[in-house]
């Protein structure tokens, strides 16, 4: 039920990890502090899904992200993710010096794509557009991230052990905000200029 698709076959994450703030235009966007270290925090299997919901509990905004999976310790494929998150309630949580998990962690808040294979391709020249009913709302890269994939990688393994299918969510482009129910989205990971993956997705 909580499973990705990569390279067409169908895997079950042990666990998704995100890092957050790791677009300096998205820290300005939302009037955070810059980070003197990477942050990170988990989403739980049951939080995968294909389904885009607009409501949990409060209004939930969309944060799109480049997401890789996991093999023996190196990122393996690629795909589109979106961080759907409870805004109101991660700024009263951040305000009491609290987790963000009850914001971050709900079931349906980690939605992906299918995922391909990273073999053949420069991970530097990777990056994502969200757009929400033909406008584009979001656009960024691997190389305007603090964290490059790779050290966001051995960051994790300093501390947890990576599993076979785990998904990486690598933090998002300014651009974040409400998903309205209706909403059309549509999602393209593009590499060095040639789209790889498109998906649409309606929101409930």
């Amino acid at each position: 039920m909580h499973s990705i698709i990569v390279d067409g076959k169908a895997l079950s994450p042990t666990k998704v990890l995100c890092v957050g703030r790791n677009y300096l235009d998205h820290i300005k966007e939302l009037n955070n502090v810059i980070p003197q270290q990477m942050v990170v925090f988990n989403k739980p299997s049951t939080a995968i899904t294909t389904q885009l919901n607009a409501y949990h509990q409060e209004t939930l905004h969309y944060e799109g992200e480049i997401c890789f999976v996991v093999t023996q310790g190196q990122l393996s494929a690629v795909g589109i993710g979106l961080d759907l998150t409870k805004r109101q309630l991660q700024s009263e949580l951040k305000q009491k010096g609290l987790p963000w998990e009850r914001a971050k962690a709900f079931d349906g808040s980690a939605v992906f794509s299918r995922f391909i294979p990273l073999a053949g391709l420069t991970i530097d020249e990777l990056e994502i557009e969200l757009f929400i009913n033909c406008v584009r709302v979001q656009r960024g890269g691997v190389k305007q991230m603090i964290y490059s994939p790779q050290t966001i990688v051995a960051e994790l393994k300093s501390y947890t052990t990576l599993c076979d299918g785990d998904v990486i969510m690598s933090g998002t482009p300014q651009g974040v905000g409400e998903v309205q129910q209706g909403d059309v989205f549509l999602g393209r990971l593009i590499h060095a200029g040639k789209t790889l993956i498109e998906i649409e997705w309606l929101a409930n």
